[in-house]
């Protein structure tokens, strides 16, 4: 537990009494009517995601269950998608993530979880097949494939919250495993999870080779996380140990020093692989998505889980010279989870949580305050991953200095 912040806990409030009605939002393509991420079923700007703040606030007596109901059936406004565009923060499997934070250890919606669960599982190992298939050919990954966002590391994120000791959990985590390796096909010393393509995920002359993304939204620092959460529960593969292992090894290459701390990059071009060195330009804003926080975050996990001190250390160095620093601060203009300061607070607290020292926790009310600075010129989006939803579950857990119930953060795998 992090010391309350009661400003905090008052402003998660505000916002959410804003949110609790689906058709008073409807219109911005929220609830009803929204393209991609603007529809119900998205996890990431639909109905899907704000559940969760109202999830939060139920379980910790600020909410009720039957807002929570409105938002569930809100999500699920139109049929939900299995297809290639699903993954954890679209369809079915961003509503059974949202579905099974609401039931916790409850009986509450037991059928549909256990429809979902069906649907989820014959997705994963159709895309494991694929998966599996493409590295036998010895063909490089395309993001989407292993991703957090749409790939299988989000998929691997459901099944080990809701079944740890099923066997397709255990299918994904091999396939992990496997993603760690080098292609033998290729003579070279490019990592098994290098992508042909660039950031957007399709090939542009402006990434000849392709990138190695090391981001948690998109990049290696997910299955690394993905791998360390399932250790620490004790659910493990043949290679586990070896795959975080190789993993951190190529993580330590692009490690940068600073004064205030040590930062990776978000990505490495092939050039700058095969000259083992990135520009000081290359050092992104402290996000979650593409910057130090998540990779710092993952790291941190991965020396709890193979019982490595001094990685565990280093990422929590790495952390505090985000915290530290006001030139990275300051490169935090948006407040939301995904780019901004939300995103680097719930981050903060979850290493503070675990953290070997008190130093990151002495932090977390300098931050919280500047994200509350921040709310007066927030947009008016309301989701989850860039608005207002998700920065009052920031907001929440700093105000009620107390892990979240419902999880919600482990779809930033912060847990």
């Amino acid at each position: 537990m992090n010391s309350p912040c009661s400003e905090a806990l008052a402003a998660a409030s505000a916002v959410a009494s804003r949110l609790v009605d689906p058709s008073v939002i409807g219109s911005r393509g929220v609830a009803s009517g929204g393209r991609g991420r603007r529809r119900p079923q998205s996890l990431a700007g639909g109905a899907a995601g704000i559940a969760l703040l109202h999830i939060e606030r139920a379980y910790t007596g600020h909410g009720d269950w039957t807002t929570v109901h409105t938002w569930l059936s809100a999500a699920v406004h139109e049929e939900l998608s299995a297809g290639p565009n699903a993954g954890l923060y679209f369809g079915v499997p961003a509503l059974a993530f949202v579905i099974r934070a609401a039931a916790g250890r409850s009986s509450r919606y037991r059928h549909a979880l256990t429809q979902l669960d069906t649907a989820i599982t014959a997705m994963t190992r159709h895309r494991l097949s694929q998966a599996h298939t493409r590295i036998d050919q010895g063909i490089r990954p395309r993001m989407a494939e292993f991703d957090l966002v749409r790939g299988l590391t989000g998929l691997g994120v459901y099944h080990l919250l809701r079944h740890p000791d099923h066997e397709i959990t255990q299918a994904v985590l091999a396939y992990l495993v496997r993603l760690t390796e080098p292609l033998p096909e290729h003579a070279d010393d490019l990592p098994g999870w290098w992508t042909d393509v660039s950031l957007n995920g399709d090939p542009a002359p402006d990434f000849p080779g392709g990138h190695g993304n090391l981001g948690m939204s998109h990049g290696i620092a997910a299955p690394l996380a993905l791998l360390s959460l399932a250790a620490l529960k004790g659910i493990t593969v043949e290679g586990h140990t070896e795959a975080i292992g190789r993993i951190c090894a190529w993580l330590d290459v692009w490690q940068q020093e600073h004064p205030c701390g040590p930062w990776w990059p978000g990505f490495v071009t092939r050039e700058q692989a095969r000259r083992k060195h990135v520009e000081a330009s290359s050092r992104q804003r402290p996000s979650w998505c593409y910057g130090t926080p998540g990779l710092a975050r993952a790291q941190q996990l991965a020396g709890l889980a193979t019982g490595d001190l001094e990685r565990q250390r280093t990422a929590e160095a790495a952390m505090l010279g985000c915290l530290r620093d006001p030139a990275q601060l300051n490169l935090l203009p948006d407040a939301g989870l995904c780019h901004g300061t939300a995103g680097l607070l719930q981050a903060a607290w979850r290493m503070a949580d675990d953290a070997s020292t008190p130093d990151i926790a002495q932090e977390l009310p300098r931050l919280a305050a500047r994200l509350l600075s921040q709310l007066p010129s927030l947009p008016e989006d309301v989701e989850f991953l860039d608005g207002h939803a998700g920065v009052a579950l920031a907001l929440h857990t700093a105000g009620t200095g107390t892990a979240p119930i419902s999880r919600w953060d482990a779809c930033l795998l912060l847990i």
